[in-house]
């Protein structure tokens, strides 16, 4: 290790290393509470935050948050390990749910901002100490205060001084991604605008089309299959035997928050039972392809339409209500060629800008690699 930097474990550095609080909660008053929702990209979002009856049931002092805190998600599959730290005190007193930890660092042992980007680079391997099954892990806190070492040098010198670089440097990284962001959406709204200028007669779906759907359970997928095999999920997966031998558009039938998609396909494949297979009655009237283009186009409309709590679901009578332009056929294959040309290119932009996001993450690793190894 360099001369001059020391690694303990991370609960031998820390003032408080506990979960929050079970919160009694209230619409208005009370005291805020944050949850896991409010901790994303290292940054703590006090909108998602609720309210606690604290007269109902007290708070310790140690659980109200603290300058140079950092707070750790404890639950959650996707969820669990992400971390932030509070860089500025809020605007009233505020806790943390028992599905959060609190690490504090002990008094005089770090420059604060430092202690914050000491957690961040530890924050992967936090990700993977989560023990349980499915949705249901758990980040012990044993296991967070007895299983990382950090390292750190002992002057607050040469801590203030990694911050200043990593806080310049991030900075910069801030202001590429918002760029990167920024044009990766650009590239998405001018495709959607495309798509919504199109003129014609509007007729209900239902006139034009026959829909059914799949009759398999969504565990019915084979690794390597034969044949396609479409369910609800974005990814196409894979099957031994085929029930369809047709073009149909794909739609999913259920969401957990109605992020519903739509895929076109030609050929043999297979459905689950809630992937609805439409197939066009008469293709001299309807194209298929400018079908896949108008149901892409209303997969917005369908969120907001769905019906249900915890699992989103379209209901077959939105689908043949849905009113759709329908121009003569030539009109149809010549938006289709256009706008099939603007997808690609809309794709092309999508696989750069993704490129970039993902070098610019890597940055920030190597970044806090050499931080953390005493190479800055």
């Amino acid at each position: 290790m360099k001369a001059g930097w020391q690694s303990e474990k991370l609960g031998d550095v820390c003032a408080l290393l506990n979960r929050g609080i079970s919160p009694k909660y209230l619409e208005q008053g009370g005291i805020c509470v944050l949850n896991q929702k409010c901790i994303r990209d290292h940054r703590i979002n006090y909108e998602q935050s609720r309210r606690h009856d604290s007269i109902t049931k007290s708070v310790s002092a140690e659980r109200f948050i603290q300058l140079g805190d950092v707070l750790v998600n404890s639950t959650g599959t996707g969820t669990l390990g992400r971390v932030a730290q509070i860089r500025e005190l809020p605007t009233e007193p505020t806790t943390v749910d028992s599905h959060v930890t609190i690490v504090r660092p002990k008094p005089g042992k770090f420059f604060q901002d430092f202690f914050g980007y000491m957690l961040i680079f530890i924050e992967e391997a936090i990700k993977e100490a989560g023990e349980g099954c499915g949705g249901q892990t758990e980040l012990a806190r044993s296991v967070l205060a007895e299983r990382f070492t950090v390292c750190y040098p002992t002057s607050i010198d040469d801590q203030k001084r990694v911050v200043a670089i990593l806080d310049e440097a991030f900075d910069g990284i801030a202001t590429a991604k918002a760029n990167a962001e920024k044009n990766l959406q650009n590239a998405r709204a001018l495709f959607e605008s495309h798509l919504s200028v199109v003129e014609g007669e509007h007729v209900s779906l239902g006139d034009f089309v026959n829909i059914t759907t799949g009759k398999l359970d969504v565990n019915a997928a084979v690794e390597g299959g034969e044949y396609p095999f479409f369910t609800c999920a974005r990814e196409i997966y894979a099957i031994d035997k085929f029930a369809f031998d047709c073009e149909a558009i794909l739609l999913a039938g259920n969401n957990a928050v109605g992020d519903f998609n739509v895929k076109h396909y030609k050929g043999r494949f297979n459905a689950y039972q809630r992937t609805y297979v439409i197939t066009v009655k008469d293709e001299f009237k309807l194209h298929y392809r400018y079908l896949y283009f108008q149901l892409l186009k209303s997969l917005k409309k369908f969120k907001s339409q769905s019906v249900g709590a915890a699992t989103k679901f379209l209901k077959l009578g939105m689908i043949k209500e849905l009113e759709i332009p329908l121009p003569a056929l030539a009109e149809q294959e010549r938006i289709v060629t256009t706008t099939d040309s603007l997808l690609a290119e809309t794709q092309r932009l999508e696989s750069i800008y993704q490129q970039k996001l993902a070098a610019l993450d890597e940055l920030k690793k190597s970044l806090l690699h050499q931080a953390f190894s005493g190479q800055l």
